[in-house]
């Protein structure tokens, strides 16, 4: 149920948050405030997504990610400075981060994501998995499930952009609006606009439905034809990271394209065009600006209860340079 609840901002809180407070409501930022985010992988997009939700003053924000800072993260990541490269990029990025926003509490975690119990992802309202391993995805999400917690599965591959999102049963206000008249009989129409806030529900299918979905098949032709193959390329960037465990790189550019060709050919055949693959390396700070602002939007609308979600996949694609929205595996 969409409803208030007992938490007390503090003035100073309520003079730094004004501008959220007018946007959305004191109900609303009340409930950004309690929220206790989980990001997983603190390269250029992360960075991006824990900087959006940081400003908006949510309850508190874990870094998780055991890698290292490379050269390669310069390209995206502004949490990290250059001369951190060698050390743990989630330690790296915490003292940015902090300067942010230092009323929200902030932690470094360095340990692999595989090492977490099931109950470690229940401490939180949100959980959001980047760069990850679709076993990783699969098992954090039905974790996440059980626990009603809120997750996203997001990234970013040179130019290509991708996000999916499962809230399970989420409830929220919208505002809806209505046309009212109000001339009077023979006078010259005349109309006004008025608001009113309606409960809605929605319910989200888990990450296996995008695992099992086809984009073969003959109902998705249209999709597919209106927006471009960003969904395919996304399956084919996803596989190639699960069989060689890293994603494409620029240092190994003419092996790593002969692979996603043949992973295309294996996986969806005659969908995408060989150029779709020219730029697929390193983080693109632009993308990763827009991806990363579309998912803390979408973290901060869930957390707040205010608007209506993406349902359920985000894609944006470098042809047309726009992204869009996409239901997969669920009922519209």
């Amino acid at each position: 149920m969409v409803e208030s609840n007992g938490a007390e901002l503090t003035e100073h809180e309520a003079e730094l948050y004004d501008r959220q407070i007018r946007l959305w409501g004191l109900d609303s930022q009340k409930r950004v405030r309690l929220a206790r985010i989980l990001i997983a992988g603190i390269n250029g997009l992360g960075a991006e997504i824990a900087k959006n939700v940081i400003l908006a003053g949510v309850k508190s924000v874990t870094l998780l990610d055991d890698r290292k800072v490379t050269e390669e993260d310069f390209c995206s990541q502004f949490l990290a400075p250059q001369s951190s490269v060698g050390t743990n990029r989630a330690e790296a990025s915490l003292t940015r981060a902090q300067n942010l926003n230092p009323m929200v509490e902030l932690k470094a975690d360095t340990e692999p994501i595989e090492s977490k119990s099931d109950d470690y992802f229940k401490d939180f309202d949100v959980v959001c998995l980047i760069g990850a391993s679709t076993a990783q995805h699969l098992r954090v999400n039905n974790v996440c499930r059980e626990a009603n917690v809120k997750f996203f599965a997001t990234d970013v591959w040179g130019m290509h952009g991708f996000c999916f999102t499962d809230l399970q049963k989420h409830e929220f206000a919208e505002d809806v609006a209505k046309y009212v008249v109000v001339s009077k009989p023979h006078e010259k129409p005349k109309s006004e606009t008025v608001y009113s806030t309606v409960k809605c529900t929605l319910e989200f299918p888990p990450y296996q439905s995008l695992v099992d979905f086809d984009c073969k098949s003959t109902s998705y032709a249209r999709q597919l034809k209106r927006n471009g193959p960003a969904l395919p390329v996304q399956r084919v960037l996803q596989k190639f990271r699960d069989e060689e465990q890293r994603d494409p790189a620029y240092g190994k550019r003419e092996e790593d394209l002969k692979k996603l060709l043949q992973l295309r050919d294996s996986l969806v055949p005659e969908l995408i065009p060989d150029k779709s693959f020219d730029h697929v390396f390193a983080q693109i700070s632009p993308v990763t600006a827009i991806v990363g602002g579309v998912v803390a939007h979408e973290i901060i609308k869930v957390v707040s209860q205010k608007e209506r979600p993406h349902r359920n996949v985000f894609l944006f694609n470098p042809d047309t340079c726009c992204g869009f929205v996409d239901l997969i595996g669920a009922d519209k």
